[in-house]
């Protein structure tokens, strides 16, 4: 990896009415690394991208890109930028050839016929070159997509979602790519719903309503919150894991209990994995199930992601009903010195 930022954002913050949809985002991508954002939808990622590319203005804070500052450097910053956003966005009347010819004449290619025959080796796409873009399939206007991004070799690649919808041969086929383009030193942030995705990345942000929850490696993420979880499966797992649900005793020591398939997943973070098994099998007995293979489980980012939305979502409630509480006091406050006031 070469020494150095790619990218550093400061405080980026960004609303929309009285929606607030980048809430004080500050974090740094190093030069050829692969960095991805992951998060539900609405919560921030494809309004950073557009950000940091100098498309949509914060209305505050800071960033920069090689250096570049992306409030009064944009078009500097576009030309070592490539970005390819959620929606297909090329030429549907032309062909393959023909869009790509289009985007390297944009960015003023020279000698762009060479460099369009390494793309469509790279993505695969040479014997298709003469189709029009709208007889594509999905996958394969993901690819073109690519293509067009990367013709004029810009150091930096913003991908948004960029295997959503697209069948899993194709999107194994795009990540091998996205590796290839890595070994080249390509910088690239990408925005993904999909945690097996981030887990091949080099680093790894977590984002709700705007703001980042973690962001490390993904091995340091999925160990931040010092999770141990038990696999059961058991006999009538879908009532078994109602029971589990119900339970005060069980909910007291795990932090959360999910049901995949015809297996529960319990996770806990006190206590030893001992007394996890202990309480399962006596509760379990309790209620007339027979715990099958007790296993221990490595903890994911789904399961870090999930617990990390729960206690922000939970915070954020808290103090919503906090805030509402404190309106209605000042309220009657109010209403008390206006009676006193007419009284006198």
């Amino acid at each position: 990896m070469t020494n150095g930022l790619a990218i550093e954002a400061i405080g980026l913050t960004k609303k929309f009415g009285d929606v607030s949809a980048v809430n004080d985002l500050s974090f740094t991508v190093n030069r050829g690394e692969m960095f991805a954002f992951v998060g539900p939808d609405g919560a921030g990622k494809t309004t950073t991208i557009r950000m940091l590319c100098g498309i949509l203005a914060p209305d505050a804070g800071s960033g920069t890109l090689l250096g570049f500052d992306i409030k009064t450097q944009s078009e500097e910053v576009k030309k070592h930028i490539g970005y390819l956003s959620q929606k297909f966005s090329l030429y549907t009347d032309l062909s393959i050839d023909e869009n790509i010819e289009f985007f390297a004449r944009i960015h003023n290619v020279e000698n762009f016929a060479k460099k369009r025959e390494e793309l469509l080796e790279f993505t695969r796409l040479k014997e298709f070159r003469t189709r029009l873009a709208d007889k594509l399939s999905g996958g394969m206007k993901q690819k073109l997509a690519l293509a067009c991004t990367l013709i004029h070799k810009p150091e930096i690649i913003f991908l948004d979602e960029p295997t959503t919808g697209v069948d899993p041969v194709t999107r194994r086929d795009f990540w091998k790519l996205l590796a290839e383009l890595m070994k080249d030193g390509t910088t690239i942030f990408l925005t993904t719903p999909y945690l097996d995705e981030a887990e091949r990345c080099t680093r790894v942000a977590l984002l709700n309503k705007g703001k980042i929850l973690a962001s490390d490696t993904p091995a340091a993420v999925r160990a931040m919150l010092g999770q141990k979880i038990l696999e059961v499966i058991c006999s009538s797992v879908r009532e078994a894991f109602r029971v589990a649900g119900s339970d005060a005793e069980m909910r007291a020591f795990f932090t959360d209990i999910q049901l995949f398939g015809e297996r529960i997943d319990f996770i806990f973070t006190k206590g030893t994995a001992a007394e996890a098994e202990a309480l399962i099998t006596k509760k379990f007995s309790e209620h007339g199930f027979t715990s099958g293979e007790v296993r221990a489980k490595a903890s994911s980012l789904e399961n870090v992601f999930i617990q990390l939305m729960q206690s922000d979502d939970a915070q954020a409630a808290e103090a919503a009903a906090k805030a509402e509480v404190e309106t209605e006091g000042a309220a009657k406050t109010e209403t008390k010195s206006k009676t006193k006031e007419r009284a006198k």
